[in-house]
């Protein structure tokens, strides 16, 4: 009788530590979110709007309209750069966010807000997962820098959109789970993920050149047989069908960009336009959103030197790089820059490898004040700031 009571505090034990295992990638995400929503929650009712309203905003707006009504039924109340409405102008968003948005919304009792807030949440725990096997996949990895590594990309400078009703999320959840696969040399699974952000956001083009280099490199080296063919005929399945897809629609084969061009005025133009934005926003310091946009690319410039010197994996580094050019390197509204930023969480490598070998009191507290700052940045974009991010 005294055995089975003793071991029922151990069995108790041992799935507590299983509970707590499986969880705490879950637990890193929300609980960094939490604090964001909290600061964001005062800052909203310092300037007079509802969180709701806050986080369905800008960009959110057209991604609920075109859950609700499609490429050719969506609100007239939808305005670009220009404070126009065209109705072409829905075909700059990719359809993967409001088709699962739609999709949920099909649940009884859940409205349209809700489904989206829902995809959102749900993809930013599954990327903190991936995020999680990204650092123990690393050299030198463990699950201690994967946690980390979910934690800061939580409380990244724009995170608020991982909170929105924004693709951001959903995309980065595909991409880590893309390079994950890739990492582990599953390359099938790869492309399939990496075909799916295609759908998602034009920054699976990132995705795609560390899937499409791997790729050639293992075939050269004739490794894994058929799989890296496959792996690199799925990878840009998704956002070459979508880009088609609109070249068909508007009759151009460059549609999507014409559509950005017009709507947005966002076309490449090798970063000449964010170098004189920079130039412009240092000199004047005329607000605090613009220079610490400034300062968060050259911060993303160090992270990539940081990344090569810490002989982060090369296809994580190409595709960071990728994903910065094509912020970096495009006009467009510069104040989102930060967010577009987003993506490359992998040049978070090197600081969540830092900060694991700190004490715990010190992570803690770095990780807090961190979690805070960008809590308060992300904020002041959508409830202070009156211009989109």
């Amino acid at each position: 009788m005294s055995a089975i009571t003793t071991a029922r505090p151990e069995a108790s034990s041992a799935t507590s530590r299983q509970v707590a295992y499986l969880t705490a990638p879950a637990l890193a995400f929300l609980g960094v979110r939490a604090v964001g929503l909290v600061v964001l929650a005062w800052m909203a009712a310092r300037n007079g709007r509802s969180i709701t309203t806050a986080l369905t905003s800008w960009d959110g707006h057209w991604f609920l309209g075109l859950a609700q009504g499609g490429y050719t039924g969506a609100g007239g109340d939808l305005v670009d750069a220009h404070f126009q409405h065209d109705q072409s102008n829905l075909l700059a968003f990719f359809p993967g966010y409001p088709a699962l948005t739609s999709l949920v919304a099909h649940v009884p009792g859940v409205t349209l807000v809700d489904a989206a807030f829902a995809v959102t949440v749900l993809a930013g725990l599954a990327c903190s997962y991936g995020l999680v096997r990204l650092g123990e996949q690393v050299p030198g990895g463990s699950r201690r820098l994967g946690l980390v590594l979910a934690a800061l990309f939580a409380a990244s400078p724009m995170a608020v959109v991982l909170s929105m009703t924004y693709s951001e999320a959903l995309f980065c959840a595909l991409a880590v789970w893309s390079l994950v696969f890739l990492l582990d040399r599953r390359w099938l699974w790869a492309g399939v993920f990496c075909a799916l952000s295609g759908l998602v956001r034009p920054t699976a083009a990132a995705v795609i050149v560390a899937v499409g280099i791997a790729a050639v490199i293992a075939i050269v080296r004739r490794e894994d047989g058929w799989r890296p063919w496959v792996g690199a005929l799925l990878a840009p399945v998704g956002l070459v069908g979508y880009l088609a897809w609109v070249g068909v629609r508007t009759g151009r084969w460059d549609g999507w960009f014409e559509v950005q061009q017009r709507g947005w005025g966002s076309h490449f133009d090798g970063g000449l336009a964010t170098f004189k934005f920079a130039l412009d926003a240092l000199a004047s310091g005329r607000s605090v959103l613009e220079v610490l946009t400034v300062g968060l690319c050259v911060a993303a410039a160090v992270l990539v030197v940081l990344c090569i010197r810490q002989r982060v994996p090369w296809p994580l580094i190409a595709y960071g790089v990728a994903v910065l050019i094509m912020d970096l390197g495009s006009n467009g509204l510069m104040n989102s820059k930060a967010r577009l930023m987003l993506p490359a969480f992998v040049l978070l490598i090197p600081l969540a490898a830092a900060l694991i070998k700190r004490r715990a009191s010190t992570l803690v507290l770095t990780l807090t004040a961190v979690a805070v700052v960008s809590a308060w940045f992300g904020a002041y974009s959508i409830t202070a700031w009156p211009y989109a991010i």
